[in-house]
């Protein structure tokens, strides 16, 4: 990780990145724990394109002005080691919001709805500043609480999570994907800010 890194809010032109990010990560990460054909559905190039579509819009439209989507950036060189300023690239990104679930109440408890880093940029701490970025922006927003879901099979976001104060709060479900994905729920409390 560089000092040039850092976390910002996403703009219309991130949406491409967010979707590629997207569907590249859930490849990766969801490979043996939901059902291949379901996978190959939600990361096809006609997926790809309407995940971008869904990005444009809750970028410029937001559903509340307490929905947020953050990107992390990382400083990539000028091509062919040519001189000049470094170009920012979209290493990750994060959305979160009120909640949905029907046992939190959305004026103080938030979700983080989705955190993918892209590939090439794991293990450069850009997930840890995303999920800082996300707990100080949803604390500046009055949220005292933070959770998420968590395929129960994906050990590499529950341990990522885990290892940053999460903790599972006992709440599970299941996704139906055409089998039965068992889903549960992590959470965290936020320092609010003095008014």
């Amino acid at each position: 990780m560089s000092g040039q890194d850092f976390v910002r809010a996403a703009r219309g032109s991130d949406a491409a990145e967010l979707a590629r990010i997207q569907v590249e990560s859930w490849r990766a990460d969801y490979a043996g724990l939901i059902p291949d054909a379901v996978l190959a559905e939600l990361t096809s190039a006609e997926a790809a394109e309407r995940w971008q579509q869904r990005w444009a819009e809750a970028i410029a439209k937001p559903p509340t002005s307490r929905h947020r989507v953050l990107v992390a950036t990382a400083a990539e060189p000028p091509a062919g080691g040519e001189a000049g300023r470094p170009q920012r690239v979209v290493a990750g990104f994060a959305a979160a919001g009120p909640a949905s679930d029907e046992d939190k109440w959305p004026a103080t408890d938030g979700e983080l709805y989705e955190l993918h880093v892209a590939r090439d940029r794991t293990g450069q701490g850009h997930g840890g500043r995303l999920l800082n970025a996300v707990a100080d922006t949803l604390a500046e927003d009055r949220f005292t609480h933070l959770s998420a879901w968590v395929l129960e099979a994906d050990a590499g976001l529950r341990e990522f999570l885990e290892s940053a104060g999460w903790a599972a709060d006992g709440a599970r479900s299941q996704l139906d994907m055409g089998t039965r994905v068992p889903i549960v729920r992590l959470h965290t409390a936020l320092e609010v800010p003095e008014a």
